[in-house]
């Protein structure tokens, strides 16, 4: 099977797999960030957060978003060195943060060995203007290796702006769902027939996109609401690649 999800907390699950088993890591972290105060920063949901008060869906919430600053950074210090002992020599890390967290995602992700590359920006069209100030229209994607890149294992060229909206009405299934257009072109960072694993899978957009471009995946979600979302969306797709292949394999008919 082209995919593997678990339903649980991340650190734990993460203990239990392989050394060097996966290719890429691809996740997008929650982002404790926003608030002026501890309590704003630890009182409001991840809802509060990321949604208006006039949003037409009722998404469920997710845990992990009310760490204080020294609290998140040592968290994603611990969760990426466990993922630095998952990945293969040459592999590579991609984790999405906004501006506020970008200085401790960068420090998190050196302090758990991986060697920082640079910095990506997701160009968000649909932000909402700001009066007297400039829009907070992009969020970022820290990426990294594990020691040198062997290029000829993947030679690709990958652009550095990404620029999609975020999904809305039906097609938004979680509060911080990522454009599956964006993922599909991060996981060819992750060589064909590779390994991508997101220990933060949510809805399963990391997952749907690997299996879209031909990789394998493992996720892990927290939350079983998400979760239960994410293993029946990794499901449809991999239904849906399989009938595409019968059909190329078949050809059309004359």
């Amino acid at each position: 099977m082209p995919f593997s999800l678990h339903q649980g907390d991340a650190l734990s699950v993460l203990a239990e797999l392989p050394e060097g088993c996966v290719d890429s890591v691809i996740t997008d972290p929650p982002y404790n960030s926003g608030g002026r105060t501890a309590k704003e920063r630890t009182s409001r949901s991840a809802k509060q957060k990321y949604t208006s008060a006039d949003a037409g869906h009722n998404l469920p919430d997710f845990t992990g978003e009310n760490m204080d600053q020294r609290s998140y950074g040592f968290w994603l210090t611990q969760i990426m060195t466990e993922a630095h002992r998952l990945a293969k020599t040459g592999g590579t890390a991609l984790l999405f943060t906004d501006w506020r967290q970008l200085p401790t995602t960068t420090d998190a992700i050196q302090a758990a060995g991986w060697l920082w590359r640079g910095v990506l920006a997701w160009h968000k069209p649909q932000a909402r203007p700001q009066k007297g100030r400039f829009t907070q229209n992009c969020e970022f994607i820290v990426w990294a290796s594990k020691g040198a890149i062997d290029a000829s294992r993947n030679p690709v060229y990958l652009p550095g702006l990404y620029s999609a909206s975020q999904p809305s009405g039906k097609n938004r299934q979680h509060i911080t769902q990522k454009p599956v257009e964006v993922m599909r072109e991060l996981v060819k960072i992750c060589p064909e027939q590779g390994t991508v694993l997101d220990f933060c899978a949510g809805s399963g957009s990391t997952g749907v996109a690997a299996l879209l471009e031909g990789r394998d995946f493992i996720g892990v979600e927290k939350t079983e609401h998400y979760a239960t979302i994410a293993e029946a969306r990794l499901l449809e797709t991999m239904q849906q690649t399989a009938r595409r292949e019968d059909f190329i394999l078949a050809g059309p008919e004359e």
